[in-house]
């Protein structure tokens, strides 16, 4: 049985590892334009017409950026508009369901 020596090996390790190139990470992908909302820009408070309003800033400020096109915004608003009114008779259970089919129709969280 034959031992070899560890410093050959360890010098073998070292050798290949120097060897190895990382490979170049690429550039991140370019997104469209992405525009905050200031701080403070979106309506506080609890219930479904703070709800409804906080969804339709994000809808204007998508449309506004490009993320989403008008038609779509201008689609999404009317169904929020219908959730508003709901939520202005007193029916929030209903505004809310509202509000909830339009930001699953359209992708929203």
């Amino acid at each position: 049985m034959s031992y070899r020596k560890p410093g050959l090996a360890l010098a073998a390790l070292f050798a290949l590892a120097a060897c190895q190139s990382k490979p170049a990470v690429p550039p991140p992908a370019a997104l469209g334009p992405v525009a905050a909302l200031p701080a403070g820009a979106l309506p506080a408070g609890t219930g479904c017409g703070p709800a409804i309003a906080r969804t339709q800033a994000v809808v204007e400020s998508d449309v506004a950026t490009g993320n989403l096109n008008a038609p779509v915004g201008k689609r999404f608003s009317a169904d929020l508009a219908n959730a508003s009114s709901a939520c202005a008779a007193g029916r929030d259970g209903e505004a809310m369901r509202l509000l909830a089919a339009a930001k699953a129709r359209y992708g929203y969280p």
